[in-house]
């Protein structure tokens, strides 16, 4: 069985620089050709690699979670539900105001608004913050069976709470928050929490 060429570019770097793309630009403002120059590829390789834009799109996005975003898993290992909320909080603040990382947050702006052809690109990223958010609502159902949360407060609305608050920041961060308002959001979330 013959072999084809081998690769010419590093996947890598590549997907890096894809990600910075549609974390910038967005799903369906992210063209091939935007995609291409940064990737410093051509059409038929990043197919080839890749499958397709939606393709790229779905690793990129996986580069996304266990990279920028991976604040979130560690988050959930902390000790007390309290401890979860205040390091997604400052996870989020650092991501958001990151030097060299683009404003906002992927998985919240990536493809909030699209048309027929960015609507599986949307239906990812609603799966994936809905994903999330089930992981935030399983630990803090666990802090409760620890007594670590009140009995009568409900891990399903502290979750959404909590995910509410940090879209909110990626928000604001897109259009132009600072470091420190963020902070001081994060601030009065931490005083306002039952627990």
């Amino acid at each position: 069985m013959a072999m084809g060429r081998p690769r010419a570019f590093d996947l890598d770097k590549a997907l890096d620089r894809a990600l910075h793309v549609f974390w910038h630009k967005g799903y369906e403002g992210s063209s091939m050709a935007d995609l291409t120059q940064a990737m410093g590829i051509n059409p038929p390789s990043l197919y080839a690699a890749y499958g397709s834009k939606a393709g790229l799109f779905r690793e990129a996005l996986d580069r996304y979670t266990e990279g920028p975003a991976a604040y979130i898993r560690a988050a959930l290992d902390e000790p007390t539900a309290r401890a979860v909320i205040e390091r997604l909080l400052h996870g989020a603040i650092d991501l958001l105001t990151g030097e060299g990382n683009p404003r906002g947050c992927l998985l919240v702006q990536g493809a909030l608004t699209c048309g027929e052809t960015g609507e599986d690109a949307r239906q990812e990223l609603i799966e994936r913050r809905t994903a999330a958010q089930s992981a935030i609502r399983k630990r803090f159902e666990s802090a409760r069976a620890e007594r670590d949360l009140s009995a009568n407060l409900e891990p399903a609305d502290l979750a959404r709470y909590v995910s509410t608050v940090l879209e909110g920041m990626a928000v604001e961060a897109a259009g132009g928050a600072s470091r420190a308002q963020l902070e001081r959001v994060a601030e009065i979330t931490l005083r306002a929490l039952p627990c």
